[in-house]
């Protein structure tokens, strides 16, 4: 129990229909669905987002300042890779209904989904999962600064990161042209991929 709460106190929710809560939508089978304390004011160190996911479809790169996060698999398959700061390399879970996958707190860490109707409840430890995405870095650092610190031409910068979006949360856009073609051809790493098996790129 939380011992600020007055638990006698007829504006305390127990219940919530997270389907009403949608925090960000692509379309009618990629979006996010959000609970925290903002919208069931009983939890205390919980919180949770219901995401679902088509083949290809990505939870863009990012990290939680706030909270360590367990992806639980319901339906389909993702791979959930993880970037381990203390070994410097990628480490991919590939996941399927019951399996989970655990991202400490502060982990940079991105979600993709390897077929359509995939469901994902990640859960967070704190009150209200906050987030720093991959897109909003890429979009607010001031391109000079980036072209400075990384010694690159800004204009180069700035072309290269012209179709990034803030807030994407899932890529790719709609508007993608590289699965336009082969829509249903999944996505291919950069190394061999192996199911149920963690690896290295």
């Amino acid at each position: 129990m939380v011992k600020y709460l007055d638990y006698t106190s007829p504006s305390l929710n127990y219940f919530f229909d997270l389907n009403k809560s949608t925090l960000v939508k692509k379309d009618n089978r990629n979006y996010i669905n959000v609970m925290g304390i903002q919208q069931l004011n009983t939890l205390e160190d919980v919180s949770l987002l219901d995401i679902y996911l088509s083949q290809n479809n990505v939870i863009e790169p990012h990290y939680h300042q706030n909270a360590a996060e367990l992806v639980y698999c319901i339906s389909g398959a993702a791979t959930v890779s993880l970037l381990n700061p203390f070994t410097k390399q990628i480490q991919n879970y590939y996941i399927t209904p019951g399996q989970v996958a655990n991202v400490p707190q502060g982990w940079w860490h991105y979600e993709v989904a390897h077929t359509d109707g995939t469901h994902l409840l990640a859960i967070f430890n704190a009150p209200a999962p906050e987030v720093i995405l991959g897109s909003d870095i890429l979009k607010l650092t001031p391109s000079n600064i980036m072209a400075h610190t990384y010694c690159m031409d800004e204009k180069q910068w700035k072309k290269t990161i012209a179709p990034v979006r803030p807030s994407t949360f899932i890529g790719p856009a709609k508007d993608c042209s590289r699965y336009t073609q082969e829509p249903n051809k999944p996505y291919q790493y950069n190394q061999p991929y192996y199911p149920q098996q963690m690896y290295y790129y």
